[in-house]
């Protein structure tokens, strides 16, 4: 199995397609040791949000790390950013742009095509099974993808990232209604955030988001540094207790908000 799907009791999934650091060891034996460690990885997203399985949320978390295959990037490895610097569906480089392979043990085309087959696929079958099953169950489904990244990434965005950063495919992935609840609710915090900034959603909020067959997609990028140590990577419990809250609004909107 190459993820764990622990279905709620409500039209909301939260999927974290970037949460886990897990390489298998065929292959974490063909990258540089920097890279084995996956430093690009969402960090302790799913700690984060363990609380929403209490507001009858379901979860979809991947077993294995980015690096294996990204769960977030089109099947045909489109930039979904053109013209902008991106990652690819299985990652050459980390965000530092680092070589993340030995020479010669980057993976070429058909092995590409197997990490398809064997990673990338069933996420994505028990994804969109999962959306159907909430939506015939409550009559709209929720996917609500939870990133994070560093505060500071030159090679994505110049200067500070804001530390929430929602994306909604520039109001295509869901309704106007749950786009502004979410953007009252980013409005009352005290964080700094922006609304289909340089973040506008990955590749689960595309394809999936279609509202009009209600079917509703979200993505919010998390700044690691409004939760984290970002030097150390240390879980910081006073932040957490103050940026829970924030993110329980958050879903509450998705819960509660008339679609």
């Amino acid at each position: 199995m190459n993820y764990t799907l622990i279905p709620g009791q409500s039209r909301l999934l939260i999927s974290l397609p970037h949460s886990s650091s897990a390489i298998p060891w065929e292959l974490a034996a063909r990258m540089h040791p920097y890279a084995q460690g996956c430093p690009d990885t969402d960090w302790l997203l799913q700690p984060l949000y363990d609380f929403a399985r209490g507001l009858g949320a379901g979860l979809l978390l991947p077993h294995w790390s980015r690096y294996v295959i990204d769960l977030n990037r089109s099947p045909a490895n489109e930039n979904l950013y053109p013209g902008a610097d991106s990652t690819e569906l299985c990652p050459s480089s980390t965000f530092e742009r680092r070589p993340i392979y030995l020479p010669g043990q980057a993976p070429d085309a058909a092995e590409v095509q197997q990490r398809l087959q064997t990673y990338w696929q069933p996420y994505h079958q028990a994804l969109q099974a999962e959306a159907r099953r909430l939506k015939e169950d409550y009559g709209h489904a929720i996917i609500f993808e939870a990133h994070s990244i560093a505060s500071v990434v030159p090679r994505f965005f110049d200067g500070r990232l804001p530390d929430l950063n929602l994306g909604t495919a520039d109001g295509h992935s869901c309704s106007p209604a749950l786009t502004g609840a979410l953007e009252s609710v980013l409005a009352a915090s005290t964080y700094s955030w922006v609304v289909n900034g340089r973040f506008k959603g990955g590749y689960i909020t595309r394809a999936y988001g279609q509202p009009a067959e209600g079917i509703h997609t979200v993505q919010l990028e998390l700044s690691q540094a409004a939760y984290l140590d970002e030097d150390s990577g240390a879980w910081l419990p006073g932040k957490v207790a103050r940026i829970q809250p924030v993110l329980e609004r958050l879903l509450r909107a998705c819960l509660n908000t008339p679609l």
